[in-house]
């Protein structure tokens, strides 16, 4: 980007940090959290605007807007080519299909069922947070979308989700998670395995063994579960993340042996860092984020929740149609470091 160049929020940061203006203006804004520019490196290639899902609710979005004005003398610029990625949908890609997208209020699970809906699927959307799939809905008034208040480590809502989808079941997201405290075996407490297990893993099972049946019967379906860079690996998150994610990749690859001869399609995605903006439990542990902080910092870069819906939908779609039991590691390469 050249000095001339006007900066936007889309912008990359990177092209922020390069600038004279922009430069000095992120730094100054880093100086006042504490923060460093070196902090920034895994993410450098995101938009401005994604430092607002990053910060957890800390940065309003006025801080970005105002970034924008002072980097281009109190005029707010018309949006141009940036550099960073843009997504580009498929229209009618999944019409015709109804998809289950679970944690599709926020995160992964929002821009997946966000996705789905402009390709012309008909989502089912679920989650815990009712507002927040009200608002899902809003933002797409022309889209078809059911949505689900459902608790998917409770079989009642469990039944609740597949009676929304109203006796046909293309395909399903299973998104919805939860973050571990970080703790190393010996420190993580039973109430802190049991939910994370529940969550991550059983609530996966209990969906996919309710739709499975259907997908069998049409003698099609297409099942993507969200496991994770630390199904992969031990040193990228706490004990029970790390435990229910592997066990989600076996779960995939068991039902992809078992239900491929029966036309299913069944793999799993295991994103890196990505900027949702996701909180981790209070009280992390120490011992845990000490021993793996060195390691979580070797993160070559940090997708937008829209990088992993790509990938997601790609398996979901009929253009992974020879694909099936697969682990897609879409985490910027980490998993080849």
């Amino acid at each position: 980007m050249s000095e001339n160049a006007a900066l936007t929020a889309n912008s990359t940061i990177g092209q922020w940090l390069d600038h004279p203006v922009g430069g000095e203006l992120v730094r100054a804004l880093l100086a006042q959290s504490g923060a460093t520019e070196e902090s920034l490196a895994p993410i450098k290639g995101l938009p401005l605007q994604q430092l607002v899902a990053l910060s957890q609710g800390q940065m309003p979005q006025s801080v970005i807007d105002d970034l924008v004005l002072a980097a281009n003398g109190g005029v707010a610029p018309e949006e141009s080519e940036s550099g960073a990625w843009v997504e580009k949908t498929t229209p009618g890609r999944f019409a015709g299909r109804t998809i289950i997208v679970t944690g599709a209020a926020s995160g992964i699970g929002r821009a997946t069922a966000s996705r789905i809906a402009r390709e012309g699927g008909r989502v089912v959307a679920v989650d815990v947070s009712e507002q927040r799939l009200a608002e899902l809905a809003a933002s797409l008034p022309d889209a078809a979308i059911v949505t689900v208040r459902g608790d998917i480590t409770d079989q009642a809502s469990v039944d609740e989700i597949v009676a929304a989808a109203g006796g046909t079941v293309d395909a399903l997201a299973n998104v919805a998670g939860i973050n571990d405290d970080f703790s190393p075996l010996h420190e993580t407490s039973d109430e802190m395995w049991d939910r994370v297990i529940a969550v991550n893993l059983t609530g996966s099972f209990k969906l996919s063994r309710a739709v499975i049946p259907l997908m069998v019967a049409a003698g099609r379906g297409a099942i993507v579960n969200v496991a994770s860079e630390a199904g992969l690996r031990g040193n990228a998150s706490g004990n029970a993340y790390t435990a229910s994610k592997h066990g989600v990749i076996g779960m995939t690859k068991s039902a992809a042996f078992m239900y491929g001869p029966a036309g299913l399609r069944i793999n799993a995605v295991a994103p890196g860092g990505v900027a949702t903006g996701i909180p981790f439990p209070p009280n992390v542990s120490e011992a845990g984020r000490a021993r793996l902080t060195p390691f979580q910092a070797q993160i070559p870069t940090v997708a937008t929740a829209e990088q992993l819906a790509a990938s997601i939908t790609f398996l979901l779609s009929d253009d992974a149609v020879n694909i099936n039991g697969a682990i897609l590691a879409s985490d910027g390469g980490w998993s080849v470091q």
